[in-house]
């Protein structure tokens, strides 16, 4: 069975989220901790919680991904945003034990002109302060497209964090099929030339879930412009081929494509229909 959902509001909690995503045709979802663009989060209700827990097992609804808000950079040059970042993940890895056995996503972030080989220190040290061994929530590195000074745009960069990470076996990778194809991985010609790379760099081991986006912009143009499915530059038969890879298509699958909920199950039962 296709694991397949996309990224819901969290505004009316997890037995709402789980309910809309029974409704499009989803068995898995995604979700932002708390403001994308903000710091606050709003309490947990451990009713809502228990309400959900027995949702999911009813309709089979199966791995949530946590997305951490855009604003926190681990890499800044600021002190105060390292520490915004500290606390805001730190605190989301709290939250997060309510669902647990659950995934936790996240931009490695900018080095803003500090260099890539420090960006990939500061964003391991805020790793290495967060984690604990009694947590059942596995944190993962989002693959970037690369504009300016992003980290994560190359296996090499997710790789030297992963070595630098002492509880390494509570982190993963998120694949965004837009970011990879916008980085200069080319996934539409050469999926299993990609996968192999990844594989000799990072460890398909440590491969937990796929973004599945298409790109507003051409192959290599280290932009980050996410298109609805087959409308852009990967097109229809390269989500068929990376849905169905043998590599890959146990794996969640979550669309961040430009849409509202009838698009989003449009793009389900499309996708739906693609899977073998």
């Amino acid at each position: 069975m296709l694991k397949i959902g996309c990224h819901l509001s969290s505004a009316g909690g997890f037995t709402a989220m789980g309910k809309t995503a029974v409704s499009i045709g989803a068995n898995v979802f995604q979700f932002f901790t708390r403001n994308p663009r903000g710091g606050a989060a709003k309490a947990i209700d451990p009713a809502d919680v228990e309400s959900y827990h027995a949702l999911a097992r009813e309709a089979g609804l199966s791995t949530i991904l946590a997305h951490a808000p855009y604003t926190i950079n681990c890499c800044a040059a600021k002190e105060d945003t390292r520490r915004f970042a500290l606390e805001t993940m730190a605190d989301d890895m709290k939250r997060m034990e309510y669902v647990p056995g659950n995934l936790y996503n996240f931009h490695p972030g900018s080095h803003v002109g500090q260099g890539m080989d420090r960006g990939i220190e500061m964003i391991a040290e805020v790793l290495n302060q967060i984690l604990t061994p009694e947590q059942h929530t596995t944190v993962l590195l989002e693959t970037m497209a690369g504009k300016g000074t992003e980290v994560g745009s190359r296996f090499e960069e997710l790789a030297a964090i992963l070595d630098k990470v002492e509880l390494s076996d509570k982190m993963g990778v998120c694949l965004d099929t837009c970011h990879v194809y916008d980085a200069g991985y080319d996934i539409v010609n050469d999926l299993d030339g990609v996968l192999e790379a990844f594989d000799r760099i990072i460890g398909l081991d440590r491969l937990r879930a796929i973004h599945v986006n298409d790109s507003k912009n051409p192959f290599s143009s280290h932009k980050d412009r996410h298109e609805k499915i087959g409308q852009g530059s990967l097109g229809i038969d390269a989500f068929e081929r990376i849905l169905n890879h043998p590599k890959l298509r146990d794996l969640p699958f979550y669309l961040e494509t430009p849409n509202e909920l009838p698009g989003y199950a449009a793009e389900i039962e499309m996708l739906k229909a693609l899977y073998r």
